[in-house]
Order: C-alpha cells, then sequence, then structure tokens
C-alpha cells in the first residue's frame, strides 16, 4: 500500500475544477464564473467558489473546492467511525451542482472527495469518496443510457463488478425517504474507498472526475435548445425543491461542512436560485411530469433493459 500524497489529491482536485468551469462556460457564451477566495473562519484552510450565473445555457452553476483541516472531528465524522476520535484531519474535494435553465435539460451533481485523519505512533486513516449523478425533469430514454453508459466506461478498468455496486450505492443514497422517491435516475456514488491502496483509490477518482463533462456535456447540447412552454418551466422549479429537501436533510458533505464550520455560502451554493414549493400538489395521470414519475424516478437497470 503506497503512502497518501496530498498535494498530488490537491493538485488534481484544483485542475478538475479549473477545466469543468471552462468547459461550462464554452458551453453557455456568455455568463463567466465568479471566482472567489475563501479562508475558514473557524479553524484552517480555505477553499475557491465558482460560481456561474444568469447564463444562456444555466442559470446557475457552483463548482467549489474546498481543502479544511484541524484537530477534531465533527459528530458526523465520528458517530460511525469512533477510531476517528482524537485525531487531526485534512479533508479537501470538489464539488458541483448545475442548474440549467431549460427544464429538459437535467440538473447534475459531482462530487470528489479526499479524508485524512493522523495520530502519532499510529497509521493514518484515509478514504477517497465522490461520484456523479443525473437530476431530469423530463425523461429521455437516451440520456439515461448515454449517462449510464459513461458511469460503467468510468468503471470498466476497475472491475466488472464496480459500476453495479456504485450504481446501487447511488439509488440508495439520493433516495428522499420522506417522499419515497428517488432524486434522479442515479449514477455513481461511493464513499470510504481505500482499498487496492492509494495509488489505485487515486486512479480510480480520477477516472470518475474526467468522465463526468462526457456523460453531462452531450445531453446539454442535445436539449438546450428545445423549446420548453411556461408550465414545463413551472414544473422544473417545483421539482428543485425535492433538490432543497434532499441538501437540507440528508446530504452528508452539507452536514460535513456546517459543522467544520465551512463557510455557508460556499457550502449552500448547491441550492438553486427560484424554486416554487407547492401543497400536496400530483401531476395529472397520462402527462409527461407523472411519467417522470412512474418510469424515470425509480432505481432501473439503464444498460441492461
Amino acid at each position: 500500500m503506497t503512502t497518501p500524497d496530498i498535494n498530488t489529491v490537491r493538485e488534481y482536485l484544483l485542475t478538475l475544477q479549473s477545466s469543468i468551469c471552462l468547459s461550462i462556460e464554452q458551453v453557455d457564451g456568455k455568463a463567466q464564473f465568479i471566482k472567489d477566495e475563501w479562508q475558514r473562519e473557524q479553524g484552517a484552510g480555505g477553499g475557491i467558489s465558482c460560481v456561474l450565473k444568469d447564463g444562456d445555457v444555466f442559470e446557475q452553476a457552483g463548482i467549489n473546492f474546498s481543502h479544511i483541516y484541524g484537530n477534531e472531528l465533527p459528530a458526523s465524522a465520528t458517530a460511525h467511525r469512533p477510531e476517528l476520535a482524537g485525531r487531526d484531519f485534512q479533508a479537501m474535494g470538489v464539488s458541483l451542482v448545475i442548474h440549467p435553465n431549460n427544464p429538459h435539460i437535467p440538473t447534475s451533481h459531482a462530487n470528489i472527495r479526499f479524508f485524512i485523519a493522523s495520530k502519532d505512533g499510529a497509521d493514518p486513516v484515509w478514504w477517497f469518496g465522490g461520484g456523479f449523478d443525473l437530476t431530469p425533469y423530463y425523461g429521455y430514454d437516451e440520456d439515461c443510457v448515454h449517462w449510464h453508459t459513461v458511469a460503467h466506461e468510468a468503471c470498466k478498468s476497475f472491475g466488472e463488478d464496480v459500476y453495479p455496486r456504485y450504481k446501487k450505492w447511488c439509488d440508495e443514497y439520493f433516495y428522499i425517504k420522506h417522499r419515497d422517491e428517488q432524486r434522479g435516475i442515479g449514477g455513481l456514488f461511493f464513499d470510504d474507498l481505500n482499498a487496492g491502496g492509494f495509488d489505485n483509490c487515486f486512479n480510480f477518482i480520477q477516472s470518475v472526475g474526467n468522465h463526468y463533462l462526457n456523460a453531462y456535456l452531450p445531453i446539454v447540447m442535445r436539449r438546450k435548445d428545445a423549446v420548453f412552454t411556461a408550465a414545463e418551466k413551472d414544473f422544473q422549479l417545483y421539482r428543485r425543491g425535492r433538490y432543497v429537501e434532499f441538501n437540507l436533510v440528508y446530504d452528508r458533505g452539507t452536514l460535513f461542512g456546517l459543522q467544520t464550520g465551512g463557510r455557508t455560502e460556499s457550502i449552500l451554493m448547491s441550492l438553486p436560485p427560484v424554486v416554487h414549493f407547492r401543497y400536496n400538489w400530483t401531476p395529472a395521470p397520462g402527462s409527461r411530469e407523472a411519467k417522470l414519475y412512474e418510469k424515470y424516478l425509480k432505481p432501473r437497470d439503464w444498460l441492461g433493459d
């Protein structure tokens, strides 16, 4: 097992953030990212938040790099890993959420993170986590198949069992329990990854990070000029409410960031700028909105089917 190389991970994450920002700007053609460097108020570390707003294609896109460290972990980290108590820690990652203007373009999310905890006289405890997932408002089979095909390609050189395991984990994680709904069509999700040594794990998370744009941008290009109605836009804003509910109630990254005294503006930049909430609303039977619930917001083998 090789020794974790924190500086190499940091360099890759910063490069990933820059390359995704550049590609999103090129696709949008109008708006540019505002780069906001910040320092952590409680403890050490900081990050770079890049936010694009009011573009032609994207209503808002947030791509955040953070690197924080300290000598005491929050409850969200030690509750399931009591062996971490009393250790110094470093946590770094890139997290992004992209909210499009057109309701026929899905919202997408990706995250790559690294964690290491050290203690004198003991081996460091470290792992990677992350993945990417897709949240459509109007379902298209070809988009779902493409998304999962690229997710499979990101995993295939690391073992044929990797994609189905992390696809299943993604379906289970991005589940809104109080609604009994999936957040979207899933993708990949993994955590506590350290099997096979540092080099193998680092190569895997680079593959996931480098495949994100290949998964998302072809869908964006296919749908960005689609005509949509005011009713379809309203449905998009209603469904964004589910995104808000998941991020504030269940998302581990949100909880970890808030509990470690992270920068609130950067943590919550994943939230969409405009959301509509309705009381006890249901879609009309037989509508495309109803089909989203009936067909697309269900765990499904998009490659096998």
